[in-house]
């Protein structure tokens, strides 16, 4: 018996970080890095960075919901990046890497406001959350030579410096839920 696959649309800064972070998960079964919430037919890396199309870098996620649970997801999203800083993720400045929840149905939207009202009634960061919940319109694969980027660079520097310290934190807090080699 195959279980129901969900879909999850989040974006916290730089897809690279992202993809290399939620793709350890128990229960994610792809992650896809590409653009959302823009209304230019298939936007273009080029086109995204230069901050004016409206899109985000996002990842996208296909997952098991028995496995792991989309308020699971919401958590990893939340605590591997800066939901503070409004269109800037350290020194990736710009609104494509605005931290954003695109959700795909109602409960999903549900979830992600619960929580975010739980983040702000905590006082976690001393800046107000910037995050931003939002329907899921559409979501563009980013080019072939951004997928499984820090797998397929990972001597590159921005991988070395950035990501590698990013998944090694994330590792540590949420050992219980990675996918075991």
């Amino acid at each position: 018996m195959k279980t129901q696959q969900e879909t999850a649309t989040f974006g916290s800064g730089c897809f690279w970080c992202s993809e290399a972070i939620f793709s350890r998960l128990e229960g994610v079964n792809e992650v896809v890095s590409g653009y959302s919430g823009g209304n230019i037919p298939n936007p273009t890396y080029e086109l995204v960075t230069q901050g004016e199309s409206g899109y985000a870098e996002v990842v996208q996620l296909h997952f098991d919901p028995e496995v792991i649970s989309y308020r699971d997801l919401l958590e990893v999203f939340w605590k591997t990046h800066d939901p503070t800083t409004p269109n800037r993720q350290g020194a990736d400045v710009g609104p494509q890497y605005r931290s954003v929840i695109f959700y795909h149905n109602k409960e999903q939207q549900q979830t992600a406001k619960h929580y975010l009202d739980e983040l702000e009634k905590a006082k976690i960061w001393d800046k107000p959350i910037v995050t931003v919940i939002s329907p899921f319109d559409s979501f563009y694969p980013a080019e072939g030579y951004h997928q499984d980027f820090y797998e397929n660079n990972p001597a590159q520097a921005y991988c070395r410096f950035v990501i590698t310290p990013k998944i090694e934190k994330f590792e540590k807090v949420f050992s219980d839920k990675l996918k075991t080699k």
